[in-house]
């Protein structure tokens, strides 16, 4: 005895209302009224101070505009057939001049890529491929625990530190 399972369709759920961000929705709409609302008394306060809230409530309201754009970009649909994959997959249709632009685009970066550790070699190694020498120097040390390691040009003392 088989059974048959059927496979539905992936539908895209559809939003109603305010979108998705309905935090971020609600966060811009109560700034906007707060910075209005500071703003008025501070326009029709008769107060000292009135121009304090007057400034604060138009920075209250710009603020608020951080709320509506993570509103709106929340609430972005991107088709699933726009969509392309993370890992370097080419959709069939955009082979030819994507893939041209893209295997420059990783040649000159790891190009770009290589000089800077081929620089940052050459830079710590020192004109002649070795590493500086300290002749005629006193190095000192102090660690955490107030000890004092002290060396002289003729010996290499190396100690781990660790923060």
């Amino acid at each position: 005895m088989s059974t048959s399972d059927q496979v539905e369709p992936v539908m895209e759920r559809r939003y109603g209302g305010v979108g998705r961000c309905k935090c971020s929705f609600w966060f811009a709409v109560a700034h906007d009224i707060l910075g209005v609302f500071i703003m008025m008394v501070g326009v029709f306060g008769g107060l000292v101070v009135h121009d304090l809230f007057v400034y604060a409530g138009a920075i209250i309201i710009f603020l608020s505009l951080i709320w509506w754009v993570f509103w709106y970009s929340g609430n972005i649909d991107v088709p699933p057939e726009e969509l392309e994959d993370d890992v370097g997959l080419i959709k069939v249709k955009n082979r030819g001049l994507s893939q041209v632009v893209r295997r420059v685009s990783n040649h000159l970066s790891s190009r770009i890529r290589d000089s800077f550790r081929k620089n940052s070699r050459s830079i710590r190694e020192g004109p002649a491929g070795s590493w500086p020498s300290n002749t005629g120097t006193e190095v000192s040390l102090s660690t955490v625990n107030d000890t004092t390691i002290t060396s002289s040009s003729k010996e290499l003392v190396r100690e781990t530190l660790s923060v």
